[in-house]
């Protein structure tokens, strides 16, 4: 409730204001009181002053005024901080008679929290006349009473307190009767008429009498009853009780029909004049007729409905005693009941909630909750403890003001373990047995930005086709943030870099919500192998947190440059190759050469070469090596063959659809004596062209042959290629593809790994190839290693068109790489030569013999060298 009761006899005490700071605990007091129905705007106090509280700050921080259960009766003016009454306040509606009355303010302020309890005395003034029971009493009393016989007669009541319901009786002047007022001490004693002269019926049969009564209080008011007496005449004894007052214990809530009490009283008349009949005076309340009965004749007295504790303490019954005389004569006496209190009300609890919800880095301490325990019981009854659901951060504090309790942060909170706690507060009295209530509430936690968004991997690979349209969807992104709301959402962006000469914006980007990655442009496998970057995750929180991602994405290949011819020597044309031809040449006599290159990579630059068909089908005593580009003999040449051949070279790549390029090659034969030098030389390099590559061919058969057990293959592999590495090859990155000159016979290869995927999800991943030649005489290898350096600085990249040869799924030979250029990353594993591989082993001293043994030998054996080299690998 608002107001607070307790008996203390007519003294009052002074106020109590104490504020409790939730925040600081901190206390002080102070005096406030205000007069019962004061007018509206009445001064109570400078409140926001006492309270230590700035002006300027009342409305920013929200200050405001609460009271339970009491209304609106006081306000506080927001300009000037002071306390006034708003609406009528009547002390006797609040408190009825109780010694004190006050009411209980709460009074909040915001940022940060405060609370103050303050406790407003409302002063008692004379405001209730005394008023007895009925404005009327009838008084039957026989001629025959003794002088100094007594009547009973009911008092006023006042509702005020104090001095204010201090009564005095005055009877109207008369010369029958006098009036004993009972002291201070024997306030359960009636008023009673004293009669000092006796009656005469003949000379008065009515008396007409006016008792007044007055208060204490200032002014000064007064309620009368008027009595009315009737003069009887004969009966002249009246029943006498054996006790005037008699003073009894009851439980509340004592069952229907308890016996409370038998009277007993007598006369000494006899017959009807002595039977006696007992009843509630006629003034009797209805409360009284409704909680309690009595016996006519018996004069027992019983528990007629529910006696409750919490409504009425103290009854008060005056009983009637009258006979059966004619007229008949009264007694009476006072039957005092004091109901006892049982435990037969549960504590009540009133939560206040402060805060709606709770950050989850809010500081130990903080006060969420106010909780207010009431119980209408009295002594242990009502002596209240307190108890918290277990096992959540959350504890009860007792507050410095009673009956009050806080509900106090006091461990950490994680909204993304617990957004909710459902806490159940429990309140149990001292009675035996006890009783207890429950309040349920719930904490909400509020969420704060503490969860940077979360990728599911920290680096994803992307495989993309070359030549893509523009706007091309080729991955999405996603981040997860365990945050709430705007932290929770997330947005996506690069983080811009340089891509050589161009920003990488310039290439991808990323929608700011989807996540989704997008090229911008066609990407060129030839210009761009791999481009890494990375895409940033921001949620919306205040600060705002985030995450990278790394994306790899490797542009595959696809087969869209031709086959180019390179041109034939100094000064020669890039489609036509013109030479000079013995006619004394032997069958496999190497006669010229086509050369071209691939700017693809893979199976769309290997390259093979074609003779076509001469016009009228004739058949061509020349014939081209099918990888090798190089043109012989497939007989020996005679004079019924045309001095001018003109061949035609179809050089057709591996890709699909494969692409192709037409090579004229002009032959003139010659008899060998017409024969220049210069043309004998070159003949003498392409013999010994031939000679090295029958060397080659051979070894590489007897090598595989030799080598029976697959563990003996794979040790001298594994030892071969520890061996043969390049020192140059330390260091690798996201470069163009270059030509790789092997230690080990000097010839020219074409090495790079590439096993990817395409965002199509179509077929497996194509290997390389590897490209490589024979080895060559001295004075031939230095001429085609100037050639095939100017290629190579001419056209980076190209895959060699000598020899070209697929690699086995994932590569028979190679290593990870693991220095990585600041630019790109994921470096790409570098592959030795086969043919490397096979003349390093055959350098080995068990196969000294065989080589030294197929040197002096000049077989034609390139087709079957590079059969054995297919179907061996």
């Amino acid at each position: 409730s608002c107001f607070s009761r307790t008996r203390n006899g007519l003294s009052t005490r002074r106020l109590l204001l104490s504020f409790l700071f939730v925040a600081a605990w901190d206390a002080g007091s102070g005096q406030y009181s205000v007069p019962e129905e004061a007018k509206h705007g009445t001064f109570v106090g400078r409140i926001a002053q006492d309270l230590g509280l700035e002006l300027a700050e009342l409305v920013p921080r929200l200050f405001r005024v609460a009271s339970k259960g009491c209304g609106d009766l006081l306000e506080v003016n927001l300009q000037n901080g002071i306390l006034f009454v708003n609406s009528r306040i009547d002390r006797e509606e609040l408190c009825g008679r109780s010694a004190e009355c006050s009411i209980h303010l709460e009074v909040i302020v915001d940022r940060p929290l405060q609370v103050f309890y303050v406790e407003v005395e409302v002063k008692d003034i004379n405001d209730n006349p005394p008023v007895f029971p009925a404005t009327h009493r009838n008084l039957f009393i026989s001629e025959a009473r003794a002088l100094e016989s007594h009547f009973s007669l009911e008092g006023a009541s006042d509702a005020d307190i104090g001095e204010n319901t201090l009564l005095t009786y005055r009877l109207t002047p008369n010369e029958y009767f006098s009036l004993e007022v009972p002291s201070n001490d024997e306030q359960e004693k009636p008023l009673e008429l004293v009669l000092k002269k006796r009656l005469d019926r003949e000379v008065a049969s009515e008396l007409l009498l006016v008792l007044k009564a007055t208060d204490g209080g200032k002014p000064e008011l007064t309620g009368t009853v008027k009595i009315n007496i009737t003069v009887l005449d004969a009966n002249d004894n009246a029943p006498v009780f054996d006790k005037a007052v008699h003073r009894i214990k009851l439980l509340e809530n004592a069952r229907n029909g308890t016996l409370i009490i038998r009277l007993n009283a007598s006369d000494l008349d006899e017959g009807s004049n002595g039977h006696i009949l007992y009843s509630f005076a006629t003034d009797v309340s209805s409360n009284t007729e409704a909680s309690f009965r009595i016996d006519s004749n018996s004069g027992e007295i019983r528990v007629n409905g529910k006696i409750d504790f919490e409504e009425t303490k103290l009854w008060k019954l005056q009983i009637e005693a009258v006979d059966k005389g004619n007229p008949p004569m009264f007694g009476h006496c006072t039957v005092l009941i004091e109901v006892l209190d049982i435990n037969d009300n549960a504590p009540e609890l009133l939560v206040t909630s402060l805060l709606l919800s709770i950050p989850e880095d809010a500081p130990l301490g903080t006060v969420i909750t106010l909780i207010s325990v009431t119980d209408r019981d009295v002594g242990s009854n009502a002596q209240v403890t307190c108890s918290l659901t277990p096992h959540v951060p959350f504890i009860l504090i007792v507050s410095t003001f009673k009956n009050y309790y806080s509900l106090v942060l006091d461990g950490t909170l994680d909204r993304e373990s617990v957004s909710v706690y459902k806490l159940v507060v429990t309140a149990r009295d001292g009675g035996s047995p006890s009783l207890s209530a429950t309040a349920s509430m719930s904490v909400e936690v509020a969420d704060v930005n503490d969860n940077a968004p979360a990728f599911a991997q920290p680096e994803y690979t992307v495989f993309v086709k070359e030549n893509n349209p523009p706007g091309c969807h080729i991955f999405t992104v996603s981040a997860w943030d365990a945050d709430a709301q705007e932290n929770a959402l997330v947005s996506y962006s690069l983080v811009e870099r340089r891509v050589g000469e161009r920003a990488l914006s310039s290439y991808v980007s990323v929608h700011a919500e989807s996540g989704k990655v997008y090229a911008l442009q066609p990407l060129d496998h030839e210009e761009l192998e791999l481009l890494q970057f990375q895409v940033s995750a921001r949620d919306a929180g205040v600060p705002p947190l985030g995450s990278n991602v790394t994306l790899q994405v490797f542009v595959l290949d696809e087969n869209d440059n031709a086959p180019a011819l390179l041109p034939p020597g100094p000064g020669g044309g890039p489609s036509a190759v013109s030479q000079v031809v013995s006619r004394s040449v032997d069958a496999g006599h190497v006669v010229a050469k086509v050369r071209a290159v691939d700017a693809d990579s893979g199976y769309n630059a290997w390259l093979s070469y074609e003779l076509q068909p001469a016009a009228g089908g004739a058949r061509s005593p020349f014939r081209v090596g099918l990888y090798t580009g190089e043109i012989s003999t497939t007989r020996a040449l005679d004079e019924a063959d045309a001095p001018r051949q003109r061949l035609l070279v179809l050089v057709k790549d591996h890709g699909e659809p494969a692409l192709t390029a037409t090579a004229t090659v002009l032959l003139s034969l010659e008899d060998s004596g017409q024969a220049p030098k210069a043309s004998s030389r070159a003949l003498s390099g392409a013999a010994g062209a031939e000679t090295a590559l029958v060397d080659v061919n051979v070894y590489l058969i007897v090598a595989i042959c030799a080598v029976s057990s697959l563990l003996v293959l794979t040790l001298l592999l594994y030892t071969a290629l520890r061996c043969s590495a390049p020192p140059s090859e330390g260091a690798c990155g996201p470069v163009k593809p270059r030509l790789v000159c092997s230690s080990a016979v000097g010839s020219w290869s074409y090495s790079q790994e590439r096993r990817q995927r395409v965002c199509s999800g179509e077929g497996p991943p194509k290997t390389d190839l590897m490209a490589f030649s024979p080895s060559l005489p001295p004075g031939l290898d230095r001429e085609v290693g100037e050639e095939r350096q100017e290629a190579g600085s001419n056209h980076s990249g190209l895959v060699s068109s000598i020899n070209p040869f697929p690699l086995l799924e994932n590569g028979l030979v190679g290593s990870p790489c693991s220095p990585r250029d600041s630019q790109e990353s994921s470096p790409t594993p570098q592959f030795k030569s086969i043919n490397s591989l096979v003349l390093s082993l055959l350098h080995s001293p068990t196969l000294t013999s065989i080589h030294d043994h197929w040197k002096n030998h000049s077989l034609d054996l390139t087709d079957l060298c590079w059969q054995s080299n297919i179907s061996a690998f």
